[in-house]
């Protein structure tokens, strides 16, 4: 059994993808790792689009103009989204979230990547928030904080090595 310390130095940013689709299982235990994932005042102001369609990804992969293309190769996407109107700390318990489930991923043997997408621009005129509220029908009291990619990793990432942490930003007592 992996610990939780070996989950967080293993687990890295994975964005290429084999072609092999992610288990309805895995998918749920994904999803449901997510759903206990702590809320303030259990506001429990997430909720989540599973996207598995390759067209959608391929969609959702011109999200922003860098940073979301690798979603064309993913076999599985989780939109994170939080209705504002449930809690003042929607951004926090979505980016929870967001990493749980990444962490849930990689202890099932998945890679995965967060794509931002709440403050970003998908052009000039366009925010990458607006653009896939657009295309998915999100109500507009809902915010796009994220988009998790999820896959069978294709490339290899090289666990953090603990003799190379940046301890100096570790502060005891005072800063």
């Amino acid at each position: 059994m992996t610990s939780f310390f070996e989950l967080l130095k293993t687990r890295r940013s994975i964005r290429k993808y084999l072609p092999k689709a992610v288990e309805p299982e895995k998918i749920a235990k994904i999803t449901n790792a997510a759903l206990m994932s702590p809320a303030s005042k259990r506001s429990n102001p997430w909720e989540f689009i599973v996207i598995q369609d390759k067209e959608m990804l391929l969609e959702l992969s011109g999200s922003r103009p860098h940073g979301s293309q690798f979603l064309e190769g993913a076999t599985l996407g989780i939109i994170v989204i939080a209705d504002t109107t449930k809690s003042d700390v929607w951004m926090e318990d979505a980016s929870i979230a967001s990493i749980i489930m990444q962490l849930q991923a990689h202890d099932l043997g998945l890679g995965s990547c967060w794509v931002q997408i709440y403050g970003r621009q998908r052009d000039e005129t366009t925010t990458a928030e607006s653009f896939i509220k657009g295309l998915l029908n999100i109500p507009d009291h809902f915010a796009v904080l994220s988009i998790i990619s999820i896959g069978y990793p294709d490339e290899e990432r090289k666990a953090y090595e603990e003799d190379k942490l940046p301890t100096q930003k570790i502060h005891f007592d005072k800063f």
